[in-house]
């Protein structure tokens, strides 16, 4: 009934990443979730995947945040779950779909999905539909170029959204100031800090910015009623959505101010991609 019953998280070092590892590691997670919970194989109606790159019949192609450049998700996870529906999904459009159906984007028909964490992926719906690409994923919002001398994002282009507007870019930033490596969570707690610090709220600032243009030039294209952020960004709501907001009514960025878009948290959180996968 979309209600999470027990759920695991896992940070992903960069010597994990990678297609085969990856494959183990969700394998390992769900037979300890089977036995924890001491489900039996034969109980499970489907094994949804919700994941970042382009996404064709259960194939993963381009997803480079996690080091993939090409694997079967599906087939793979066939192997170990026989008689078991495999999903794959890309996370954005799976987390679109379950904040369609049960959270925020509800009362809306023409809206926007924003998943924001180590990279960038979107879903848009026109008239209450998902638009779809006829053949890929379609809809990289992440790599829609900002600053065309700017910052090399993942995916080889410079000035990408993804390498201004993404979580991980904020991350970096203090990291670089700080001189050292820092968690999602000492990242909350250091911009929640009473004892600001001028430097650090700079980049917040300048993030905040590049996060009002990239949003900027997709409102000015669709034309949505509201546009939903979602993915680790939640975790950042009352540091970042209430700037976010005053920025966009305030800048020239937004060509028709008459439609300026609500920005929401999503109402599944981080876990909308999840719930997502299991629904489409």
């Amino acid at each position: 009934e979309n209600n999470i019953i027990y759920k695991v998280e896992k940070d992903l070092v960069e010597k994990e990443k990678g297609a085969e590892n990856i494959v183990s590691m969700i394998i390992n997670i769900i037979n300890a979730l089977i036995k924890q919970n001491k489900v039996k194989k034969e109980e499970i109606e489907i094994i949804g995947i919700a994941c970042p790159g382009i996404i064709t019949n259960g194939i993963v192609r381009k997803a480079r945040n996690l080091k993939i450049e090409q694997i079967n998700f599906k087939e793979e996870l066939e192997k170990e779950y026989q008689g078991i529906r495999i999903n794959v999904v890309n996370d954005a459009k799976a987390a679109a779909i379950a904040e369609k159906t049960h959270g925020e984007l509800q009362p809306y028909k023409n809206c926007i999905m924003l998943t924001m964490g180590t990279g960038i992926g979107g879903a848009v719906f026109y008239n209450g539909k998902l638009l779809q690409a006829q053949n890929s994923a379609g809809f990289e919002v992440g790599h829609m170029i900002i600053n065309k001398n700017g910052k090399l994002c993942s995916c080889g282009a410079k000035g990408c959204f993804e390498a201004y507007g993404a979580i991980r870019n904020l991350r970096k930033q203090v990291e670089e100031y700080l001189g050292k490596e820092i968690t999602g969570a000492d990242l909350v707690e250091i911009l929640k800090s009473s004892n600001k610090i001028p430097e650090i709220e700079q980049i917040l600032e300048e993030y905040i910015d590049n996060l009002a243009i990239g949003i900027s030039n997709l409102s000015n294209i669709f034309e949505p009623e509201a546009i939903a952020l979602g993915g680790s960004i939640v975790y950042y709501k009352e540091i970042i959505l209430d700037k976010l907001n005053d920025k966009l009514k305030n800048e020239e960025y937004i060509f028709n101010k008459n439609n300026i878009p609500t920005i929401l948290m999503a109402k599944l959180n981080n876990d909308a991609g999840m719930i997502g996968a299991t629904i489409v």
